[in-house]
């Protein structure tokens, strides 16, 4: 195969890749905030269970956690709900991620003295507005660098999905291996992650210097 060839071959799949993370990212984000404020909610009940919940998702392999995605509803209602891996995928890497993003989210909530929402509300303003008008972008500089380290992760974790036949980018590299026997297009798979782990980067860099007039 020429480079040309295996170059289009690994673009496709990598779009497969890409999609996955840019899906994960922007479900597992809002999710993982709900999930945290789950936590940290008043009725014991509903705390305890998020709390097991996330501690279970957090304490076992993601690679498990798609198995079980995709292969226990069927086992147990001998029914194939999920017969399309990719949506299976990527249910289980929202789930996963929306754990770590809670986590993550709840200790930058905590980390936003308790001053700031007793001063907004000396001033007049609602529980609401002082949420979103002092607080959130207080959290959202305190979890910027934790949040970058685990969207890095999700690029290279979206090769997991493998394990469920997902034709991503890392499997197309593999299927050239084996049927043409050729092993440069592994390495040149990991330009591609490379890149764009680059690009993501750079992003969040910008995105704390923007916030950097927030001295923590």
């Amino acid at each position: 195969m020429s480079f040309s060839e295996v170059t289009i071959q690994l673009v496709q799949g990598f779009g497969t890749t890409a999609l996955l993370f840019v899906l994960t990212l922007v479900l597992s984000l809002p999710l993982g905030l709900v999930v945290a404020f789950m936590s940290m909610s008043k009725f014991t009940p509903l705390k305890v269970l998020t709390r097991v919940f996330v501690w279970i998702i957090r304490g076992t392999p993601l690679m498990l956690q798609l198995f079980v995605v995709f292969y226990v509803p069927g086992l147990l209602f001998r029914v194939t709900i999920f017969s399309d891996r990719f949506l299976a995928a990527l249910i289980a890497f929202v789930i996963n991620y929306a754990c770590y993003f809670s986590v993550i989210f709840k200790g930058g909530i905590e980390s936003v003295p308790r001053g700031q929402y007793e001063a907004g509300q000396v001033l007049g303003m609602s529980k609401k507005d002082v949420f979103f008008k002092v607080v959130l972008l207080q959290v959202v500089k305190h979890v910027l660098p934790p949040v970058s380290n685990e969207v890095t992760t999700l690029v290279k974790d979206t090769s997991l999905a493998r394990v469920l036949l997902v034709v991503d980018i890392l499997q197309v590299a593999e299927n050239i291996l084996t049927a043409k026997a050729l092993v440069w297009p592994l390495f040149y798979t990991g330009a591609f992650y490379l890149i764009f782990i680059g690009i993501i980067t750079v992003i969040f860099n910008l995105a704390e210097k923007k916030l950097s007039y927030f001295k923590v």
